[in-house]
């Protein structure tokens, strides 16, 4: 039986900076145009489908719609492309793929669409979107997220829509990004939420033409020759940079009343300078008459159009949840529209960490008969004799974390009760003003600790799993108890990964780079980077220690440089979904090697909905080992 992977690919809504796609697209003839930027997101409304291999190219729908399949013959793929119509946007993607990798067929299921068609929130592109990322899945042909946006942009060109570079922004899910425009070139960053916008969105039921606005408006480029011309100019290029400037500050300021008066003003300015390039489609009356409605100032900040503009779609910034509830009810029931809410909030961040320190450590005996191998003792930067859980520990509250959970052997907690309990007053007066204040460091430290236990020694993945009602749904910090890491730069191990959680929302598994002969001691990832900083990796494969000669076939990853292996660094941030996994696992006793193992939850999970790798820019040491402890002792602090 073929693989069967199930997708969502949301629509998407220009926030600001509609038509600057294609303006900047002209700066490859002349230069004096300012680059397009704009502020995009994901929705939550898209479409569902499930995905596999096929002998021919079809997609089909459990929506009553008409069924399409034909032979991947590029040919024919690109004749249907070009005669329009839903299909020819698959057909677009499906020729592109077709003529520049070795793929077979593909069959899409549309399982259910929750996204209004022709009304500017890129529907076309959300379905060119999920068949670029479904061939790239079914086929693993190593695109990262911007490489499927590119294609699905290449295949609706092949079309009759001719389509600005934003639209494909829906590849990047539900989450705001800024985009940038320079001629062929195209960046995409995230923005960081500092606060909750309740948006609603409205089908304004009264249709537009955006093959005639884009018509008319790109008649002003590349050059303006007169006066309504050179105000298109400077409203996408000169006043656009400094909307996007600002608009992205309320975004990350989490300021939406500022934000909402920004919206009105844009709309202003683009009515001035933009609309009468295009009269008959951007006068929009309908649009206006929401825009104008004084019944909605009560719940709304601000309002402008989306995409093109014109009667298509507008979007609305209301004041809160509730009111947000009032601007649905009213479009729906007083004016007759469509309307649906768009809630963005901050990315959830990282506040829980667990670290596993249950181990005997058999290879430290008869040490570790005396004293755990987590209680061992390392020289740190600020002079001290520290054990390596405290170490840990005080990375974790430079990191933010603000719970941590111990997962120990029953036997082992009132180790921890003493050490983390306040000395007697008798040995605290014994110690320097300084070292009295890393007793009160220690102390409250402790009171961040919640300890579970481990019963059963059944494996890695079985001792993590005893966190998840710590987790509590929660994405957490896994950190190994017999390791300590290093920062390179001013920002710890642990901040880098949750930096990279924080961009994605998706697991995230740290890694160092080895050399092909070390791979046979390590998990091994290989994927596709997502950055062109090369530091976060969109994974493909999470293979356990590898032969040299199948991570040279297999694993070696593509960089500027050349190519390079990368292993698990061992720091790891966990989702509720790794906890479902390692549930199942456990329950149906899924053992590999004799044990429940965590890179084989870690695996299913990046295969059903993704994965990242961080680069880390630092070193880990290994206190398990008794040469290892050794270096330890010897190099870290000493950076």
């Amino acid at each position: 039986m073929s693989e069967k992977i199930e997708l969502f690919v949301p629509g998407r809504l220009c926030l600001f900076g509609e038509h600057s796609d294609w303006a900047g697209l002209h700066r490859n003839i002349n230069s004096a145009i300012i680059p397009g930027e704009a502020i995009v997101t994901g929705i939550e409304e898209g479409i569902y489908a499930t995905v596999e291999a096929a002998d021919r190219f079809i997609i089909e729908s459990d929506l009553g719609e008409e069924t399409f399949a034909c032979d991947m013959d590029t040919q024919v793929l690109r004749r249907t492309a070009c005669e329009g119509g839903y299909f020819s946007y698959v057909a677009g993607v499906a020729s592109y793929i077709n003529e520049h990798y070795s793929v077979g067929g593909l069959r899409i299921h549309i399982t259910r669409r929750t996204l209004p068609m022709k009304s500017g929130l890129s529907s076309s592109a959300a379905i060119c979107v999920l068949t670029a990322r479904g061939f790239n899945r079914i086929y693993k042909l190593k695109l990262n997220t911007l490489g499927e946006m590119n294609i699905a942009f290449i295949g609706e060109q092949r079309t009759p829509s001719r389509c600005g570079r934003l639209d494909q922004a829906c590849a990047f899910g539900v989450k705001p990004v800024h985009m940038t425009f320079d001629s062929n070139e195209v960046d995409v960053e995230p923005i960081t939420l500092g606060g909750t916008f309740y948006w609603v969105i409205a089908d304004l039921k009264a249709g537009k033409d955006t093959i005639k606005i884009l018509s008319d408006l790109n008649k002003c480029y590349p050059f303006a020759e007169n006066d309504r011309e050179r105000a298109v100019h400077e409203a996408l290029g000169a006043d656009n940079r400094e909307y996007i400037e600002r608009a992205a500050g309320l975004l990350t300021e989490g300021n939406a009343e500022g934000l909402g008066a920004l919206m009105r003003e844009v709309q202003e300015n683009f009515d001035k300078k933009v609309a009468p390039a295009s009269p008959k489609e951007l006068a929009a009356p309908v649009l206006h008459s929401v825009l104008n409605d004084e019944n909605l100032d009560k719940w709304i900040y601000g309002a402008k159009g989306v995409g093109s503009q014109g009667d298509g779609t507008v979007q609305l910034l209301a004041k809160d949840a509730a009111c947000q509830s009032e601007v649905i009810n009213y479009l729906n029931n007083v004016r007759g529209m469509e309307a649906f809410p768009l809630t963005l909030k901050p990315k959830q961040t990282v506040r829980k960490a667990v670290i596993p320190v249950a181990g005997f450590g058999t290879r430290l005996y008869p040490a570790t008969k005396a004293v755990k191998k987590d209680f061992l003792p390392v020289l740190d930067k600020d002079g001290l004799f520290k054990p390596v859980i405290m170490v840990l520990l005080e990375q974790l509250v430079q990191s933010g974390i603000e719970e941590v959970c111990l997962i120990i052997g029953r036997e082992e907690r009132h180790l921890y009760e003493e050490f983390f309990a306040p000395m007697s007053k008798e040995n605290y007066d014994k110690l320097p003003e300084d070292k009295q204040r890393y007793e009160d460091k220690l102390v409250k430290i402790g009171k961040m600790i919640s300890y579970v236990y481990q019963d059963e020694r059944r494996g890695f993945g079985h001792a993590v799993y005893q966190s998840r009602d710590f987790a509590d749904g929660e994405p957490v910090l896994l950190l190994l108890g017999d390791m300590v890491y290093e920062s390179l730069i001013g920002e710890t191990c642990s901040s880098q990964l949750i930096r990279c959680y924080e961009a994605h929302g998706l697991p995230v598994i740290s890694m160092h780079e080895v050399t092909a002969q070390q791979v046979v001691h390590y998990g091994i990832m290989h994927g596709v980077w997502e950055s062109a900083k090369e530091d976060e990796m969109r994974l493909d494969c999470i293979y356990e220690k590898p032969t040299v000669d199948y991570a040279q076939e297999n694993l070696a990853v593509r960089c500027k440089d050349g190519s390079r292996y990368f292993a698990v660094f061992g720091q790891y941030i966990l989702t509720e979904d790794v906890y479902k996994v390692l549930e199942k696992n456990i329950r149906e006793n899924r053992l590999n090697r004799g044990e429940i193992q965590l890179t084989d939850a870690l695996e299913e999970v990046r295969a059903a909905s993704g994965m990242m790798g961080c680069r880390i820019k630092g070193k880990s040491y290994d206190v398990g080992l008794p040469q290892m402890y050794i270096e330890t002792v010897r190099e870290f602090g000493r950076i």
